[in-house]
This record gives C-alpha cells, sequence and structure tokens, in this order.
C-alpha cells in the first residue's frame, strides 16, 4: 500500500464518481480503478458499491474514509510544522507583552537569544491580555507575557511570578501612618486606571481591593498603559493602585508606592503560548525566560 493508493481512495471517496475523481488526479479513469481494486483485494475488503448509476462507501469504506481523512490532515500538520521550524531559526518571533511588566529581564533573555539564534529577528509587540489570547490563539504571536487569568482551552501557560498591587501616589514625601488612614485618605482621592473595556480583569482586581478597604473607587481619569497612568500620577491628578514591581521600572518617577498591608491582594504573571508551535526559539525562550529570576 503506498501513499498515492490512499489518495486515490480519499479523492473518489469525496466524489463518488471515478471520473470526476480521475480528472481531479490527472489520471485517466481505467488505472484509477484498477488501483481501487488493488487497494480492496489487499485489505481484504469491498469499500465502494459500484453500478451504471451510483458510487457509494460501503460502512467499512466509510470507516476507511475517517482514517484516511485524519491520516492526511496530520501529514499537512506535520509539513506546516515542519516548515515552522526550519523558518523558526531565521524567521521571526513574535513577542507579546503588557506595559505593567518589567521588561529588564525580557531585554537579558533577547540579548542570550541573538546569541543562540543570530539570524532570528525578534520583534515586540505591546498588547494588551485579551488581545494577547487572540492573537496567540491565531498564530499572530508566537509567546505572550500576560496577566492571569488566561481563559483559552488553545493556549499553554507558565507562570512566572506574583506581583503584589501597591497604592501609587504623586510625590514622595507622605506620612500615613497605618491602613485607616490609607483608606480615608483613597476614598476621598480621584483614582487613575486602566480603561475596563481594555483591561477588564485588571479593573475588576482595583474594585475589589478598594472595596476590601471600605470604598468603591471614583475613576476620574482612564488610561490605556502603565506609563500614562504613572505620569498621570506623578502630575497629581489622582491616586492609583498598581503592581509592585513596576518601582524599579519607574524610579526615576516622583511617586511613592505604599504596601496596601493586610489585604495580600497579588496579580499572576504568565507565558502563554500555543503547545503545537514547535519553534525552537519559542522552546529555548520558555525554558530561559521561565527560570530567569525576578528582583
Amino acid at each position: 500500500m503506498e501513499l498515492r493508493h490512499l489518495l486515490y481512495f480519499k479523492t473518489v471517496a469525496e466524489e463518488l464518481h471515478f471520473t470526476k475523481a480521475a480528472t481531479k488526479l490527472f489520471i485517466s479513469q481505467p488505472p484509477l480503478s484498477r488501483q481501487i481494486k488493488e487497494l480492496e483485494e489487499e485489505l481484504g475488503v469491498q469499500l465502494f458499491v459500484r453500478n451504471n448509476k451510483r458510487v457509494a462507501l460501503t460502512n467499512a469504506g466509510k470507516y476507511f474514509k475517517n482514517e484516511i481523512d485524519t491520516m492526511f490532515a496530520k501529514l499537512e500538520e506535520s509539513k506546516e510544522l515542519v516548515r515552522k521550524i526550519y523558518e523558526g531559526v531565521s524567521g521571526e518571533f513574535k513577542i507579546g507583552y503588557i506595559s505593567s511588566v518589567y521588561q529588564s529581564q525580557l531585554a537579558e533573555i533577547l540579548k542570550l537569544m541573538h546569541q543562540e539564534f543570530p539570524y532570528l529577528k525578534t520583534s515586540l509587540f505591546e498588547v494588551p491580555t485579551l488581545a494577547q489570547i487572540t492573537a496567540l490563539e491565531h498564530g499572530g504571536l508566537d509567546v505572550g507575557i500576560l496577566r492571569a487569568p488566561v481563559l483559552s482551552d488553545k493556549l499553554k501557560v507558565e507562570s512566572l511570578f506574583f506581583d503584589p498591587f501597591v497604592v501609587v501616589l504623586g510625590g514622595t514625601d507622605h506620612k500615613i501612618d497605618n491602613q485607616q488612614e490609607l483608606a480615608a485618605f483613597l476614598s476621598k482621592s480621584p483614582f487613575i486606571f486602566f480603561n475596563k473595556e481594555f483591561a477588564p480583569q485588571y479593573n475588576q482586581k482595583l474594585i475589589e481591593i478598594c472595596q476590601r478597604m471600605g470604598f468603591s473607587p471614583d475613576i476620574t481619569h482612564e488610561a490605556n498603559n502603565v506609563h500614562s497612568i504613572l505620569q498621570l500620577v506623578e502630575a497629581g491628578l489622582g491616586v492609583s493602585i498598581l503592581p509592585l514591581s513596576l518601582k524599579k521600572q519607574y524610579a526615576q518617577l516622583k511617586v511613592s508606592f505604599i504596601e496596601l498591608g493586610a489585604i495580600p491582594i497579588n496579580t499572576e504573571v504568565v507565558l502563554a503560548y500555543k503547545e503545537s508551535n514547535k519553534n525552537p526559539a519559542l522552546t529555548w525562550f520558555i525554558k530561559h525566560y521561565t527560570q530567569f529570576k525576578i528582583d
């Protein structure tokens, strides 16, 4: 049994007409009929019922068609993966990330990656979590650095670290002695945060933290990236609640980061990718990025 026999069978099973199948295969009808007969003899079953008016699959033929369809689909997938593996060492590797994750370690990983894959082009895209999930599912990104939860059964997720939330205030001379004073101060302050449609899970975390402190936040200003939020806080337009890891990333700004103390609410930073993506650059990136320690 050769692959061409299976292709001939698949085509006849789809067309249910020997002449049309032969035309599609660019062969004449008698050799096609002979090949199908040989296949049936090798299998020891009748795959088609033939008469002058119609061609139909037997029950055995229907089962065999399903198996062959699966086999050819797997073959096409393997061909595509082979191309991706080949292109992976000299093509483009696309990384998504969110603005609220400290990027120093990413730069270090990319330096090492260039040494390992000198002909690989790496492209970085600042994309919010929901948009990253869609891009990862459809192949628009190879890997994403984002915040949990990642609500997709098509993606594999690797935990990187847990990031506690802190209050961010403009200026560096704040004197707040306890959590009661902090809650009272925040309840009267305008908040600056991510747009709800842009980052719904993140927005919900803010609401949850404030509710646990006994008030609902007055979100006066919204922005679509953390840098803009911090600049508005520094300018005195309001306060925010953001991940602690940003303190090092934006150390140059005149803002204060105050711990929430008795409210241990964290956000989890994760890597997400399609497990079927066999790009060797992806395998290398996951191994080294997940081992990199966040200070």
